[in-house]
């Protein structure tokens, strides 16, 4: 008895393992799989499977969107501007730049909404003093008529019209803009009882659902469903990127646009897609509600939006620089290079010191600070938790107003990983005997392509200022203190390089 139950078990194994292949791509079809036989019967007999009816007809039916929609759609619109090319210089500016083919990373992705481009649809070329039109989306955060979009929707628009879900059009006015986040604040008037939505208070998880309505290639009130994919994403528009990334079907159009949760709270605003075809591929990008709520309250408070400034220039602590400086771990921001008169040189902050936290609040990266910074409001008072030559400290300063003209800038890092070895590649020079490199440092007059120098960007004309926190003035100094990192048991060495554009930190490894 048992040696036929193992045979044809063995048997049955065989026939099994060709099959599975074949039969793993069906079984979600299914939905379900092989019910219990009755003792003694074959795994693979007439009543072990159950007919795709059946399987439909057992699977839980997923909840529709329906009643979600029917509760936020009226608060959604359709944004329709005029821009006059003749009269304003800066619409035409800003219409030659969305023609282009080549722009950055932000006017690449914010060109597949809204805009029809030259002449409209029916592709014309435009004619001198013609009206360029453009549409996006929108919504009501209030009853008395305030609506969020976006800042590319309305930028220099002469004329704003709003279209509601029943077809009802207003004339709206532009409260104000926010080039930095691509958020506006738009008012109708007249009335007291439009139909809003609320931004959410939470932040949404990876895997939730999220739902779109918007008024893509001005069909107008178009809803459509996915989930969110990511969130933090960074598409070079600045240094305050922190997109949630949505596979709700999103096109031109959608531009400023809500994104709800489930609950009918906006999780964030709609503003870019990535699109080889011009299409939506599934991934868009979305303002997240925090930043939208901070905005949007100072625009309506004061028609602009004024930022914290901390006046440095800041990048990633890698791998490499936490272990050249004695850090535990790779966080923070090191400090390129504090602004002559900014409220971080005024505290004592210098090059080579590294933010680590704001508040009591850690700092991931660059990005990180520039973004918490930009939060704050100018005059507040902050506690930066510094590491400042071996040592920790705390340093309160009150932040400066960040300046119309500037940005806060936090470099993206060239350093990557290579080989060690404690030759740089490099022939050196004091700057003191190269005409135009100064007197501080030494200044690289040859790089070797394939040394470790050459790997990290460390180009012919740098200055190298100081090697391992210590100022150098001559070749031996920089031997001396490769050296002294080596003999400590440094797996790498920091270097501060001025370059053409700006000075930057550079960790080379040592073998």
């Amino acid at each position: 008895m048992n040696d036929r139950v193992n045979s044809d078990t063995t048997t049955s194994r065989r026939i099994l393992r060709p099959r599975r292949l074949a039969l793993l791509g069906t079984v979600a079809a299914l939905g379900v799989a092989v019910l219990a036989a009755a003792p003694g019967s074959s795994p693979f007999g007439p009543s072990s499977f159950i007919t795709p009816a059946q399987a439909a007809e057992s699977a839980a039916t997923p909840p529709g969107f329906g009643d979600l929609v029917s509760k936020v759609k009226p608060a959604v619109i359709s944004v329709r501007v005029k821009i006059d090319q003749d009269n304003d210089k800066s619409a035409m500016l800003q219409q030659n730049r969305m023609d282009q083919d080549e722009d950055t990373p932000f006017d690449q992705f914010s060109r597949q909404f809204g805009f029809r481009g030259p002449g409209g649809m029916n592709g014309m070329p435009r004619q001198r003093h013609q009206m360029i039109t453009g549409e996006g989306s929108g919504f009501f955060i209030s009853a008395d008529g305030y609506a969020v979009t976006n800042n590319h929707v309305v930028d220099h628009a002469e004329s704003v019209q709003v279209t509601m879900d029943d077809g009802t059009s207003y004339t709206a006015k532009v409260v104000g803009t926010d080039p930095k986040t691509d958020l506006a604040l738009i008012k109708v008037d007249g009335k007291k009882d439009f139909p809003f939505v609320k931004f959410s208070d939470q932040k949404p998880r990876i895997g939730d659902w999220v739902v779109a309505v918007g008024n893509p290639f001005g069909l107008g009130g178009t809803v459509t469903a996915g989930i969110v994919s990511a969130s933090g994403r960074d598409i070079g528009n600045g240094p305050y990127d922190d997109f949630i990334q949505i596979d709700a079907p999103i096109n031109k159009g959608n531009s400023g646009g809500p994104a709800f949760d489930m609950s009918g709270n906006v999780i964030g605003v709609n503003t870019a897609i990535f699109s080889p075809s011009g299409g939506s591929v599934g991934i868009g990008f979305d303002i997240p509600a925090s930043t939208a709520k901070l905005v949007v309250a100072q625009l309506k408070d004061k028609g602009a939006v004024t930022r914290g400034w901390l006046g440095v220039q800041v990048q990633p602590v890698t791998a490499e620089i936490a272990d050249s400086l004695g850090l535990k771990e790779a966080r923070g921001a090191i400090v390129d290079n504090p602004q002559d008169g900014s409220p971080a040189a005024k505290a004592g902050i210098e090059a080579g010191d590294v933010i680590t936290a704001v508040n009591g609040t850690a700092v991931k990266d660059s990005r990180d600070l520039a973004r918490t910074i930009a939060t704050l409001a100018p005059g507040s008072s902050v506690k930066l938790d510094v590491f400042h030559k071996g040592d920790s400290k705390t340093v309160t300063l009150a932040l400066g107003e960040l300046p119309n003209e500037r940005q806060a800038k936090a470099d993206v890092g060239k350093d990557q990983p290579g080989p060690g070895t404690p030759r740089l590649g490099l022939a050196l020079a004091p700057a003191g005997d190269v005409q135009g490199a100064g007197q501080k440092g030494v200044v690289v007059t040859e790089v070797d392509p394939q040394g470790p120098a050459a790997q990290r960007g460390i180009q012919t004309g740098d200055v190298i200022l100081n090697v391992g926190g210590k100022a150098v003035a001559n070749v031996g100094d920089v031997r001396s203190e490769l050296a002294q990192a080596k003999s400590s048991g440094k797996r790498s060495v920091l270097l501060q390089v001025r370059g053409a554009q700006a000075t930057r930190f550079v960790a080379v490894p040592l073998a």
